[in-house]
């Protein structure tokens, strides 16, 4: 478990950046893997689950994730739900303690976020498609109904693909010029004729700050080539049939 010291200074929040270390699953998905949707051993992805709510010392009913769809889309949470069955978005927000939000990542960057002094709280998932419509926008928005204000919440981007390790098409930064044309810093040439590296984690960094939030912290690690994290995209380079995820979460001590 990875953490950031600007959210573990502060009382009553619990947070960690999850590896693919210490669990019970196998293969393809040794060991942490928590991703329900995944070809895993169900059983196997349960205790896996349980180990991070112990870790974050929270029940483990109250470890939540959602259905990730690469959305803009944002739920406040007041209640738990069934594992598996929850809501079809990639953000959620609460105010209510002991629910820790979990996000599931194997690329994408997994987003924790608190206003300590308004005890809200919020994690997202940020693919390019989710930070590219809004997602990390409207976590924040969410949160100031909570009462939460921008520039006191702090947040972390947690591991995730790096600019290094993330070659695009040549049609691929065309949207995001056409949202804002500042947006080109975000890519540089790639060594494959006409295709692009693109900085996912720069770009995250770039949306939250636009909101208003001031302090945004970064873990450093590309989960591409770092094999103590799931990678989709790695997974796909090794032609291999399937892959875990990594959960990042966030709660509030009741």
């Amino acid at each position: 478990m990875l953490t950031l010291g600007a959210l573990n200074k502060f009382e009553g929040i619990r947070h960690g950046f999850f590896s693919r270390e210490g669990g019970v699953s196998e293969g393809l998905y040794a060991s942490l893997n928590c991703g329900l949707g995944s070809k895993d051993d169900p059983a196997r992805v349960t205790e896996n689950r349980a180990r991070v709510a112990a870790a974050l010392e929270v029940d483990p009913n109250s470890l939540i994730t959602c259905y990730q769809v690469h959305s803009p889309d944002v739920v406040t949470v007041d209640k738990v739900w069934i594992p598996g069955e929850g809501p079809k978005v990639d953000a959620m927000v609460t105010n209510t303690p002991g629910i820790a939000l979990g996000i599931l990542t194997a690329d994408c960057a997994p987003v924790l976020l608190a206003d300590p002094a308004a005890r809200v709280i919020g994690a997202a998932h940020a693919g390019w498609r989710g930070a590219l419509t809004g997602v990390l926008a409207a976590t924040v928005t969410a949160m100031t109904k909570l009462g939460a204000e921008a520039s006191r919440i702090v947040a972390g981007i947690g591991p995730c693909i790096a600019q290094r390790s993330y070659e695009v098409g040549p049609e691929f930064p065309a949207p995001f010029l056409a949202a804002d044309p500042a947006n080109e810093r975000f890519f540089s040439p790639a060594a494959s004729a006409g295709k692009f590296l693109f900085d996912l984690r720069g770009f995250a960094n770039a949306e939250l700050t636009k909101t208003g939030v001031k302090r945004v912290y970064e873990l450093p690690h590309d989960t591409c080539r770092e094999e103590r994290f799931f990678s989709y995209r790695r997974s796909c380079q090794r032609g291999e049939p399937d892959y875990g995820r990594e959960i990042s979460a966030i709660a509030l001590e009741p």
